[in-house]
């Protein structure tokens, strides 16, 4: 079994008995505040649940009707995760004012900020180990229940804060407020998880990877890779699909082009920890290449070199030669 599968299975598991406790802590103490970690609960049971399968399907390998694989389920996975705490964090608010309007006697609070101290540490350790393989795998799926997890925890704190001084001060508005307070943020989050999932199905540039794609050029530049545009990045769950223009002597021979764009391909490849497939088009050079060409001595130059192309995410990812317009 992966480590992907074995995080996403033991989270499954961890929220799946934290559940089960809290709403045991709940009815002993009838506290909306720990109602609203109970209930946060079940969307970590059913975003577990469901992860453990997007895990799954990304997986399988690539099949006619999936020619690129199926990693874009990951978002939806994520998406799915950020729907599910934004809808629970409308719940909480609205259960929460009912409690102003229809308050309950509360019982019992000494065992139910045990339970919550416990469920928060185990929370926060599960959901630090999985938002880390997360990032190291790219796996959005991952990233999300970690964040979610760690979110789980956080509202662990402050609902142990909100019992404390309830019991301190016996003013049991707190209970409600804490949960309102909570519940909006939880509500923050789980919009800005649906955002970067969405962002995910439609492709968007994710800038940290361009950056890093544009660095690695920079670094690597080689004289005979006379321009490079028309960069585009898409993520497929942990997998990258890159594309690119990639302009060259007009005069090599095809020998030589297939081996400078397989050299040009292994050299972004090693950089990155996930699998990155390429499409590479070569592009001849025209003469107006010759402005910010840097081969020497080449044979067909009708130019001097006359400026320098700065290789930034700007340049690169435009769909056009450099010399058509200056923007160096």
């Amino acid at each position: 079994m992966s480590t992907k599968y074995r995080l996403i299975l033991t989270s499954f598991v961890v929220s799946t008995i934290l559940m089960v406790v809290k709403f045991i802590a709940y009815y002993l103490t009838y506290s909306s505040a720990i109602l609203t970690d109970a209930l946060e609960s079940i969307i970590n049971v059913v975003a577990s649940g469901f992860a453990f399968y997007a895990v799954f399907i990304a997986s399988q390998p690539k099949d006619l009707n999936h020619p690129y694989g199926h990693g874009k389920i990951e978002f939806f996975s994520a998406g799915l995760e950020g729907v599910l705490i934004t809808l629970a964090s409308i719940f909480i608010i609205f259960h929460s004012v009912q409690g102003f309007v229809n308050p309950v006697p509360l019982n019992d609070l000494n065992i139910g900020i045990v339970i919550i101290s416990a469920g928060a540490i185990i929370n926060f350790y599960l959901g630090f180990v999985i938002e880390k393989e997360g990032t190291a795998q790219n796996s959005p799926t991952l990233i999300a229940d970690g964040k979610h997890l760690k979110l789980d925890a956080i509202s662990g704190i402050i609902l142990i804060v909100a019992i404390a001084l309830i019991i301190l001060t016996e003013a049991l508005w707190i209970d409600g407020v804490a949960s309102i307070i909570f519940a909006i943020f939880m509500g923050i989050s789980g919009i800005k998880i649906m955002r970067k999932s969405i962002g995910g199905l439609m492709d968007e540039t994710n800038d940290s990877t361009l950056h890093s794609i544009v660095e690695i050029l920079k670094n690597n530049q080689k004289a005979e890779w006379i321009d490079v545009h028309n960069l585009r990045i898409q993520q497929y769950g942990a997998d990258l699909h890159i594309d690119c223009h990639l302009t060259l002597p007009n005069y090599w021979v095809l020998d030589r082009v297939h081996d400078t764009v397989h050299e040009f391909e292994e050299i972004l490849g090693k950089e990155f920890d996930s699998n990155v497939e390429f499409f590479i088009h070569a592009d001849p050079c025209l003469p107006e290449c010759c402005q910010h060409c840097k081969i020497q001595n080449c044979a067909i130059r009708q130019f001097p070199q006359t400026k320098t192309i700065e290789w930034n995410k700007i340049n690169l990812s435009l769909n056009q030669k450099h010399f058509i317009e200056d923007i160096s």
